[in-house]
């Protein structure tokens, strides 16, 4: 077991979901300065730290309106372009037959919108987005984990093993289906610390997550 297993070990259903949200946020656009702040705080740094980066530590320790310039421009270029970029939704990341990679708007996205009207949960009105972007995959397990946790303060078994197998689905159908490759071109192309080591804990945030869920 590595540090960064040690760690999430001992998290339950309510700091999953905070993890989940921060994900979210991270990814969903350039990182603000309240964002930046909000990491700060939460401890994720600390969880980053523990599974081996040292450095990003000291990154956040100097101007922190220069650190929000750099990585929004990083964000672009990973994540936007122009140019070559690392697409942020899961139907461009799955191979088709014929050796073709997916496009916007594949049979994944319909397959997520699916999965997530299904279980009653609902888009917001003003939502305009493509819903297989990761951010929305990590709200909606945001929200399966608050809703676990609210079932175990009431010690509901049934609600309990009702959202632990939604999100065991969810885990297995999508998102540990492409995530951790995602993560792993991000590793590759990143020129700045923090979407380097961001990319490194979500991937083995999601590898522990699969592994715990399944032995559930």
């Amino acid at each position: 077991m590595n540090l960064m297993e040690k760690t999430i070990d001992k998290i339950d259903a309510e700091q999953r979901s905070v993890i989940y949200g921060l994900l979210s946020e991270v990814y969903m656009n350039e990182v603000s300065r309240d964002l930046l702040e909000q990491i700060k705080a939460s401890g994720l740094l600390e969880i980053i730290s523990e599974s081996g980066s040292k450095e990003l530590n000291l990154h956040f320790q100097g101007d922190i309106n220069e650190l929000t310039e750099e990585l929004a421009c990083e964000y672009s270029r990973l994540f936007i372009g122009p140019g070559k970029h690392i697409s942020p939704h899961e139907s461009v990341h799955h191979q088709l037959d014929g050796g073709d990679w997916g496009k916007l708007w594949g049979e994944s996205t319909v397959a997520v919108q699916n999965f997530i009207k299904s279980t009653g949960m609902t888009y917001l009105d003003d939502f305009k987005g493509i819903p297989d972007h990761i951010s929305v995959e990590f709200e909606f397990m945001k929200q399966l984990t608050l809703q676990e946790e609210e079932a175990r303060k009431t010690q509901e078994t049934e609600k309990i093993n009702y959202y632990l197998s939604i999100e065991k689905r969810f885990l297995i159908e999508h998102i540990g289906c492409w995530v951790p490759g995602f993560c792993k071109k991000i590793i590759e192309s990143s020129e700045l610390l923090f979407y380097r080591d961001l990319a490194l804990l979500t991937k083995s945030f999601i590898e522990f997550e699969l592994k715990a869920i399944t032995n559930e």
